[in-house]
């Protein structure tokens, strides 16, 4: 185990804060001293941050679904999905051995965690959240930013903090002040829009047999008119003939005979036209009620294609557990499948910022999104809309919608950490790395970044190619639980 805290901090636990107030004190004074007191040749410590006190919010809380550390302010604060429930004061790394920015989650929960590198220092309440070291822990807090890379939490607090949080919890650092904020775009609207797409779908189906239906009541009639202008068809023969037999009579007795079957033949004429006509204006209603029918048949069957392409496409955020679009590699990662693929951002060479979208709770309309902004670029909206995702990949998308369900856009690659054993790790690079960057690499993954048998790379993610000598202690590694 790589955690790493001063020996003070060894030093204060074993005391356990018993002895006499003096003598807590003098403990008190000594340990300020020796985490506080920088090198002569060192820069001024910056002014402290503005205190914060530990608190919760005063109504019922629901399960964390994500944990917030602002390094200005050095405070960690806590949301379920409607809103913050708990926060403290921190204390994150100090100048050189920084807490990293960035997203995170936590791999393991040690209750009783004790350092393997300075001391058999005591970490109670262990969350960790990289595989080398960094952890939010119970510890000192003397006002200030005085650990080796981990966040220190008040004892209290960690311990209250430690069974309400599930291994997944995401775990935001943040260089500065940010908080969720309510968020809604098309791509998030999954669920809503494979409802319209069901909708549309038996909207087609029924404007089909509505339609099937009308033209099956509408044929006999269709038939009747197809007799009736044949029978007029004929009459019109018949009488052209009468007509030129007339013509053609050279004696009164063929003129007459030629006379009567012209008018027999006009009166057959006159009768089948006004037939016809009638049997027109009988059948118009229903006739134009069978074309009206097939019209919104066809309208109903491309509504249908449309909403199924609208939802399809927007299983991008909402169907897996989590995905990750990174700007600087110009791909998608699924942390479920097995899926890395290059995407189109639009103007690639512009930064885009650091955005994490969460779902957070089931609603009437769907899914409930919160997006946080951690570094500058685009507005978590803008950012969406500059991002193109091939058809065939949101297709391979698996077909899940469940809350804690994210989205990740990063102008950052994935980070070393990142492995089978974690969740999206990202850090930010314009902000100091000390605390990640002096600690030791986890073991290299070299075949692809994945989960239960698959890789990034499509080769086994948990094989005989992967060595960890820290699997056999319990201490150390513990199965990520599925909890998605």
């Amino acid at each position: 185990m790589t955690n790493r805290c001063t020996k003070a901090q060894s030093t204060e636990v074993v005391r356990r804060w018993a002895p006499p107030a003096i003598v807590t004190l003098a403990a008190t004074a000594v340990l300020t001293a020796l985490t506080a007191a920088p090198p002569a040749d060192a820069a001024p410590r910056r002014a402290p941050p503005e205190h914060t006190t530990e608190g919760a919010a005063p109504r019922d809380a629901g399960e964390p679904i994500m944990a917030i550390v602002s390094i200005k302010s050095q405070k960690v604060t806590i949301y379920d999905a409607d809103g913050w429930v708990l926060r403290a004061p921190v204390s994150s790394g100090t100048a050189g051995r920084e807490t990293p920015a960035g997203v995170f989650s936590v791999v393991e929960k040690d209750k009783d965690h004790r350092s393997s590198l300075y001391d058999d220092a005591w970490m109670p309440h262990m969350l960790r959240i990289t595989w080398n070291g960094i952890a939010l822990h119970g510890g000192p807090l003397p006002g200030y930013a005085a650990s080796h890379g981990c966040v220190r939490m008040p004892f209290g607090f960690a311990e209250k903090l430690f069974d309400k949080v599930r291994i997944g919890t995401r775990v935001i650092i943040s260089p500065s002040d940010v908080e969720p904020v309510e968020f809604s775009h098309p791509v998030l609207r999954a669920e809503t829009l494979a409802r319209e797409a069901d909708e549309a779908t038996k909207l087609a189906q029924q404007t089909k047999n509505a339609a099937a239906l009308a033209v099956k009541e509408a044929a006999p009639l269709t038939a009747a008119l197809r007799r009736l202008e044949l029978a007029k068809t004929g009459a019109d023969a018949a009488l052209a003939d009468a007509e030129k037999a007339l013509a053609a009579a050279k004696t009164d007795q063929a003129k007459a005979r030629a006379e009567d079957q012209k008018q027999k033949a006009a009166a057959k004429v006159d009768g089948l036209q006004t037939q016809l006509d009638d049997a027109k204006a009988n059948a118009k209603s229903k006739l134009d009620a069978a074309a009206a029918a097939q019209d919104a048949a066809k309208a109903a069957e491309t509504k249908k294609s449309d909403a199924a392409k609208a939802a399809s496409e927007a299983k991008l955020a909402l169907e897996p557990v989590s995905v990750f679009i990174s700007r600087a590699t110009q791909k998608l990662y699924v942390r479920r499948n097995t899926i890395e693929v290059p995407v189109t951002i639009r103007n690639p060479d512009k930064p885009i910022g650091t955005h994490v979208f969460t779902a957070v709770a089931r609603t009437d309309g769907g899914l409930s999104w919160t997006a946080v902004t951690i570094d500058s670029g685009d507005v978590a909206k803008t950012a969406l809309d500059r991002i193109t995702v091939p058809q065939d990949v949101l297709d391979r998308i698996a077909p899940t919608a469940l809350p804690r369900s994210s989205l990740i856009i990063s102008d950052e690659p994935l980070h070393r950490e990142t492995n089978y054993r974690t969740e999206f790790v990202i850090a930010l690079n314009n902000q100091p790395q000390g605390g990640i960057i002096n600690r030791p690499r986890s073991p290299d993954i070299r075949v692809g970044f994945g989960w239960g048998g698959w890789g990034f790379n499509n080769t086994p993610g948990r094989g005989g190619q992967y060595y960890d000598p820290r699997q056999n202690n319990r201490n150390y590694y513990q199965p990520p639980q599925r909890w998605w």
